[in-house]
């Protein structure tokens, strides 16, 4: 009994933390590299935006909208449920806050009519999952207006989501994409769209863990685990 009581206790304390202060999260795409890589592991704080019912588990409709709200910044990468189910976790950086007008214009992000800087950065090496092969992909570093640098992929600056039509932003929600510009459903797209307010789940703080492979296959860790990106902050 006095085990079933400990293990108990440790359940109950684990919920209070995944509810109220970081729950854990895993990629399972690559919409947000170079930043995100399948295989990653982060903590996603849910004291940054406050909470809703999706803090709680399975979405228990037990909060009205949100409490102790506190508004996202410009460049946050955030999680929150898909708004066409409300179940989907979906992860992708906020580019556009409430009132704000998005558009891609030539692969060039424009916010309030302003195009964001961009800067080329090298390139990396990925996998097509299409074609069976390894192709080299340009990255740029971009400048939001607020100074938040970071970096995106780039493979083309033609079609429909480098050329936009203008997004307005309603009050009370807000414009996610994602890194990898060109293989990110996120907001541009009518299955996405907009995310509420209510939606978002937390701010996505630190990498604790990543491996390239299954993590399961343990005996394949001295190959697969990406050390160098253990314990490391989320820009």
């Amino acid at each position: 009994m006095e085990t079933i009581r400990t293990v108990l206790i440790a359940v109950v304390l684990a919920m209070c933390v995944r509810t109220a202060a970081y729950e854990p999260f895993n990629i399972p795409s690559g919409s947000m590299r170079p930043t995100l890589l399948i295989g990653d592991y982060l903590f996603v704080s849910k004291l940054s935006y406050g909470y809703s019912r999706h803090s709680l588990p399975l979405s228990l409709p037990l909060i009205f909208d949100r409490i102790f709200f506190d508004e996202p910044e410009r460049g946050d990468v955030a999680v929150f449920k898909l708004p066409t189910d409300n179940s989907t976790d979906y992860i992708k950086r906020i580019v556009g806050l409430p009132g704000d007008k998005i558009q891609m214009k030539n692969g060039i992000l424009y916010i309030n009519g302003t195009a964001t800087k961009r800067k080329r950065a090298g390139e990396v090496v990925l996998y097509n999952q299409y074609t069976g092969r390894f192709q080299r992909t340009p990255r740029y570093q971009e400048t939001l207006p607020n100074g938040r640098k970071y970096y995106v992929l780039k493979e083309t600056d033609v079609g429909f989501s480098n050329n936009t039509e203008v997004y307005t932003v309603p009050e009370g929600h807000y414009f996610g994409m994602g890194d990898n510009r060109d293989r990110s459903k996120d907001s541009r797209y009518p299955d996405v769209g907009f995310i509420p307010r209510v939606n978002l789940v937390g701010r996505a703080e630190v990498k604790f863990f990543s491996i390239d492979g299954s993590f399961w296959k343990i005996w394949q860790w001295p190959t697969s685990l990406r050390t160098e990106r253990f314990f490391a902050k989320i820009k």
